[in-house]
């Protein structure tokens, strides 16, 4: 099944907003229907793709073409434009299709994909790993100095190799989150990894984009789970990852994960594995403030026991209902008080007892009060249901974004206050007042991350309005001592941000990579680097 071209996921799972939720919107924030309906697929002016005869038998050689495995049709390149940010979806509804990919390319393996970057050489063309599509930070909106071809890795979907003495596993990386979790629990085994989106998106762009998943404090994110990859280039085959660890020199590793499809394409990864956990609770507790509640936090970061999954919604969040996404607008979570913290423990019945006690007592200690299991249960069921909650937020003419940073906690605080206020001043200021709400989800035993949810009506230009806003929290975060993203990585959104964190010798030094394994700089230019 392939995704809603304009909005997320699956569209037989979106729903419209409650009247008591569209209700709230105007009255709270102005929020009005949309003048005008989004476009239609049909309707969509697709410019013809402009790939000469050579060029599209070149590639369709390299994939072993019987007509289905390099596609030019405008349904399918509109399906692979841009990512799944609220702009990339504002400006589809509008009918803006200028960032269309030329043709989509389905290789079935590392060698048809090699295959293909030796074609878009010879071609002059530029060349987009997709996977999910899931990207909200331009990661698949290169700059359009050529013509481009998406690289969809979706026929590359096979478990390779398992090794359960060593508990790993070679997974190809078109996989989708999903179906890697179905092949390895028919082994007794599980990856961990459950970012918001899970549904869709492949374990090459986890790799590429370092993800973390809502599960982290107990798996870990998905670059501590590689222990291997590989990685196609135009200049070749690098193949890392032969032990565990390793003192021999610098990880390669590292270098390729959070790459983003700019160093080359990640064709498979070998990852650690952990047996299917025998029980799985999660449970919820209340803290008199978001202060006292992220203080409870970094106690059970850094002291333990640490449970599986670990999250911490604001007084805004805790109100709005967004803590659990079923609930929103809810009596229960209007008349809510405080924050909401939501506790996940997988593993063995022993193992998770244990650790559900002791977190009892460090977490009554510092000020938490026990709500039981109903706010855990409700909080799993709706997990991966913010994105469709945006999409009918959008359809209700309501404008809401997510952005996302990491500190230590040292500077968690200040790091919070800084970007709430850049958000609120700079769409107030625009005539769009903003709802911010945040959560940590993500802990660690010297810092947490935080992860910010916006609303607001659309306004005349909302992508402007948001553009303005979001430079705004961009430079507080860096000004905060904040990193410019903890697990959506930099795309486009963030590249003159990430200059200034990694600072002119560190860009020089990655410019230098990409100059030796990808030397024409037709892999995703633009994303991650300037392009040349």
């Amino acid at each position: 099944m392939d995704m809603l071209w304009n909005g997320w996921g699956d569209p037989e799972q979106a729903a419209p907003l409650p009247g008591t939720v569209t209700g709230l919107l105007h009255e709270l924030l102005g929020v009005t229907p949309r003048s005008t309906a989004p476009a239609a697929l049909e309707d969509l002016a697709v410019p013809a793709p402009r790939l000469g005869d050579g060029a599209l038998r070149a590639l369709r050689e390299a994939v072993g073409d019987d007509g289905a495995h390099v596609r030019v049709d405008a349904e399918t390149r509109v399906r692979h434009t841009r990512g799944k940010s609220t702009p990339d979806l504002l400006r589809l509804r509008d009918g803006d299709v200028r960032d269309v990919p030329e043709a989509v390319a389905l290789p079935a393996g590392h060698e048809e994909v090699l295959a293909v970057l030796r074609a878009c050489a010879a071609h002059g063309l530029a060349a987009v790993p997709f996977g999910g599509g899931t990207s909200v930070v331009g990661g698949l909106a290169p700059e359009r100095r050529r013509p481009f071809v998406a690289l969809d890795l979706r026929r590359m979907d096979r478990l390779l190799a398992l090794d359960p003495v060593s508990r790993t596993a070679t997974l190809q990386a078109g996989l989708r989150a999903p179906h890697a979790e179905a092949l390895l629990a028919a082994q007794g085994f599980t990856l961990g990894h459950f970012p918001q989106s899970y549904e869709w998106a492949t374990l090459g762009g986890f790799a590429a984009t370092r993800s973390s998943g809502q599960a982290s404090a107990g798996y870990g994110r998905f670059d501590e789970m590689v222990l291997g990859l590989t990685l196609a280039t135009p200049e070749g085959t690098l193949e890392t990852g032969r032990a565990p660890r390793s003192a021999a020199g610098p990880d390669l590793r590292q270098l390729v994960l959070g790459s983003e499809g700019a160093f080359g394409v990640v064709t498979s990864v070998t990852v650690r594995v952990r047996p299917v956990p025998q029980v799985r609770h999660y449970e919820g507790w209340r803290f008199a403030s978001f202060e006292e509640g992220t203080a409870a936090l970094r106690r059970l970061a850094q002291d333990g026991p640490r449970p599986t999954v670990l999250r911490l919604s604001d007084e805004t969040e805790t109100l709005i209902g967004l803590a659990q996404p079923d609930d929103i607008g809810s009596l229960d979570a209007r008349s809510s008080a405080g924050c909401t913290a939501i506790l996940g423990f997988e593993g063995t019945p022993e193992d998770t007892a244990h650790r559900r006690a002791g977190a009892a007592d460090m977490l009554r200690g510092s000020g938490g009060t026990p709500l039981g299991g109903e706010p855990g249960r409700r909080w799993a069921e709706g997990r991966y249901s913010a994105p469709y909650l945006r999409d009918s937020l959008l359809e209700a003419g309501a404008f809401a974004e997510t952005l996302e940073t990491a500190a230590f906690w040292s500077r968690l605080p200040e790091l919070y206050g800084s970007v709430r206020a850049a958000l609120t001043s700079t769409l107030t200021d625009a005539g769009t007042p903003a709802l911010v709400m945040c959560h940590i989800s993500h802990v660690y035993e010297n810092g947490a991350s935080l992860y910010f949810t916006v609303v607001s009506a659309q306004g005349a230009d909302p992508v402007a309005h948001w553009t303005r806003a979001k430079h705004a929290a961009n430079d507080a975060v860096l000004a905060a001592g904040g990193t410019i993203s903890h697990h959506h990585g930099v795309g486009t959104d963030h590249r003159d941000w990430y200059l200034r964190e990694a600072g002119e010798l560190g860009i020089a030094a990655l410019q230098a990579v990409k100059h030796r394994l990808d030397p024409a700089g037709l892999l995703n230019p633009g994303v991650l680097l300037p392009a040349d």
